[in-house]
């Protein structure tokens, strides 16, 4: 019988629907997959900013990816924001018992003012509990600071921390360089047993990227569950972003930072198997 390639999206929910769970069910329902979700926290906030955030109950968070996995098979997950202990180890424990075939983990730590959103005591946790359990971890550059302890400042040094991240145990790491250079947006993608790749990208000027880096975790896990190797499903899913960026940078959603456009029609692969 034929099926639907699925992605579970494990993260929060923006009530603005620019980032989070809202995001991530555009992005694989653009690419052709289908997508379900388990929720880890409910926001109140728009394009102007968060105004509360709600956390789910771990118990609550174990019943819906036990719904989800026990019934609908799963070809790859995309893991959000993990801000306690208690949420790491459940998601931990359910990858164990149901090994979906493809992780991508998005470790929100750190707000667009600047914020840090994450204990150290959490942190370690992802490191023990999480980063070894995943196939892909999406840090940004102040993420990855704060996972290496120590200022990036040039491409080299971010080719030197995803290094370091592999080396103490992520199977592999995109670690993505925002503008750390005028006009030029730098990526590396890291993998054991294998030189750093270096993946670089046009700057668009758009005031509209709320939730990019949600949008891109989720276009990767899109692609993988639709058979792509991991770094094809990387470079694809950039070329997505790019696109949903251009596509959106003169249209208005609320006052604030607003959206990419995430349903500009991107050529869609064969979605059902």
């Amino acid at each position: 019988m034929k099926r639907y390639p699925t992605v579970l999206t494990i993260a929060g929910s923006d009530s603005g629907g620019g980032a989070g769970i809202q995001a991530d069910l555009k992005t694989i329902t653009a690419l052709g997959a289908y997508g379900a979700s388990a929720i880890t926290a409910l926001t109140a906030q728009n394009t102007q900013g968060v105004k509360d955030i709600l956390p789910i109950p771990p118990e609550f968070l174990a019943l819906q990816l036990e719904a989800v996995f026990e019934d609908i098979t799963v070809d790859a997950v995309k893991i959000g924001m993990v801000n306690t202990i208690k949420v790491a180890e459940i998601i931990a424990e359910t990858l164990d018992k149901y090994q979906p075939p493809f992780v991508v983990f998005d470790p929100v730590m750190v707000s667009t003012s600047g914020a840090k959103l994450i204990r150290d005591e959490t942190i370690e946790t992802l490191w023990k509990v999480l980063f070894p359990r995943v196939h892909l971890i999406t840090p940004n550059l102040d993420e990855a600071q704060i996972l290496v302890k120590r200022m990036i400042s040039s491409t080299q040094g971010m080719k030197l921390a995803a290094e370091e991240m592999v080396a103490r145990g992520c199977q592999a790491v995109l670690l993505k360089g925002g503008h750390l250079v005028a006009e030029k947006l730098y990526d590396i993608l890291a993998r054991k047993g294998e030189l750093p790749i270096t993946m670089e990208t046009d700057y668009i000027h758009s005031p509209n990227v709320h939730g990019t880096g949600c949008t891109l975790s989720s276009a990767i896990a899109s692609y993988a569950a639709l058979g792509v190797s991991l770094a094809e499903s990387v470079f694809l899913a950039k070329r997505y972003v790019s696109e949903a960026i251009e596509a959106g940078k003169d249209i208005q959603t609320g006052q604030g930072a607003g959206p990419l456009n995430h349903s500009f029609s991107p050529q869609k692969m064969n979605t059902i198997q």
